[in-house]
Parts: structure tokens; sequence; C-alpha cells
């Protein structure tokens, strides 16, 4: 959005404290260096709270400043409200090219659409609760349930290799027909490949990844695989060919229907 030269994108997160675990901070500030440089970070609530004292233990450790907002009334929360307001300054003054907003509160949704509308890439990050409309609006959401689980699986290996015991199973993935069962996932998956098809019927994996991105907010993690190879392998909906360093994939309706007309 700046209309100054940057060799890399500046991200600005904002956390719901309130509504967000602190132990997965870690994991999501590294998600987001995957992506450009968050050099805005702030987390808010009512740090007198409690229930807020585990994010004061990493407010100074990952550098995020916390934004101080007092329950204006009981049983509300004013901490949503603070958030739109600074993301909307922040908007056409830091002119950040994204934002992170972690939260799995619905209230945000208005205000990642005019983020978007805007120019602004937003990626979301939330509980597996969260209400469908937020997931939908981001650029792309991430459940934390999904987040790490890499460097978890590492960590109970390490325990096992270390100790000579299984310390935790590790997270099952879907099978075919739950992945199937998924009427939303398999009309996004197909649409993709069909837009990306070459002249000869295949879709080269990187095509299809930008056409998904460009319909909807999607994250194979989410859906319990890292890479969208390894889903679109696992739903058993597309035959997979590999050429030289590249992955091609192509609906087996087509295929079926080529063998019909033979």
């Amino acid at each position: 959005m700046n209309g100054n030269a940057r060799t890399e994108r500046h991200i600005a997160l904002l956390i719901d404290a309130d509504n967000s675990p602190a132990a997965k901070i870690e994991v999501i500030l590294a998600e987001l260096a995957k992506l450009g440089v968050t050099n805005i970070r702030r987390a808010y609530g009512n740090w007198k709270k409690n229930e807020l004292k585990g994010w004061e233990k990493v407010l100074h450790e990952f550098a995020i400043r916390p934004i101080q907002q007092f329950d204006v009334s009981k049983g509300k929360n004013a901490t949503d409200m603070l958030i739109a307001i600074d993301a909307l300054d922040l908007l056409y003054t830091d002119r950040p090219d994204a934002f992170g907003i972690v939260s799995s509160d619905a209230d945000f949704t208005p205000l990642v659409m005019h983020l978007r509308a805007k120019g602004a890439t937003v990626y979301g990050f939330g509980a597996k609760k969260t209400p469908e409309p937020f997931v939908a609006a981001c650029s792309r959401f991430l459940y934390l349930e999904s987040l790490g689980e890499g460097r978890d699986e590492a960590a109970a290996e390490a325990g096992v290799a270390k100790s000579g015991k299984a310390k935790s199973a590790a997270p099952r993935r879907p099978t075919a027909a739950e992945l199937r069962r998924d009427a939303r996932l398999v009309s996004l998956l197909r649409n993709a490949v069909e837009n990306a098809a070459g002249e000869d019927g295949w879709s080269q994996l990187g095509a299809v990844g930008s056409q998904i991105a460009n319909q909807a907010s999607f994250d194979p993690r989410n859906h319990g695989f890292k890479k969208l190879g390894d889903l679109i392998e696992a739903i058993g909906l597309f035959d997979v060919e590999k050429r030289g360093s590249h992955l091609y994939v192509r609906d087996r309706r087509a295929t079926r229907s080529e063998s019909r007309a033979d």
C-alpha cells in the first residue's frame, strides 16, 4: 500500500488478548515472518485481569506493545472497538501492506472487509470455533489448533528418542471419505483445478494454489495437511503427475470421460 519502495512487506499484528491464547504467539510470529516484517505488534486487553497473566509473560520476549482497555461496563468488551479504531488509523497513517488479526470474534468481519477493500492483505488467526464470516473475510485464515503441529510432532519424537516412551499421538489426518464430505472444499479444489488447466487438461499445482487464493480464505493446514499437493492427493478426486520438479493435477472426472469416449 505504501508508495515508497520496500524490500519486504510490512505487517501490523493486532492481538485480541482477551480472546486468544498466549501460548501460540511464537508460531504466529514465525508464520508472519514468512510473509514479511511484523514491525507493528500490539496486544489489546484489560491487563488488570488475571486471565491475561499468560500474555504478560510474553510481551517483552516478543516485543509486543500492550494496549490497555478497561471494561467500560460489566459484561461488555471494549477491546474490539479499540482494535478497529487503531487498525483504521494505521491503514491511513503507517500504511502497512498487511494486517495480522488474532481473534476468534466475528465482530471483526466488517473491519477485515474494509481493510481488504482498501488494498491491504489480512491474515487471520483464531480457534476452530471462529465463525465462518470472519474466516471467509480474511485473505487467509489459520486455525490456531493447526498452527505449530509440526513443532509439536518434532518435540514428541524427540521425547520418544530421549526417554524411549511415547509422549503423545500425532494429530490424525482426515480420511479421503471425510474430506469428500466437505462440499465447500471439494467445490473449491475442482473449480481451481479447472480454471488453471492448460490445453492438455492438466493444471500446474502452483497455478491451482493461485486460483484458490483468488477465490477464498484457504490454508491446507486447516484440513490436516502441510501442503496443498498432499491434500489434493489425499482427497482422491484428482490424478497427480510429477513433471520434473513440478506437480500437475487433473480432475478424475475428465479421465473417465476420455475413457468412455474411447
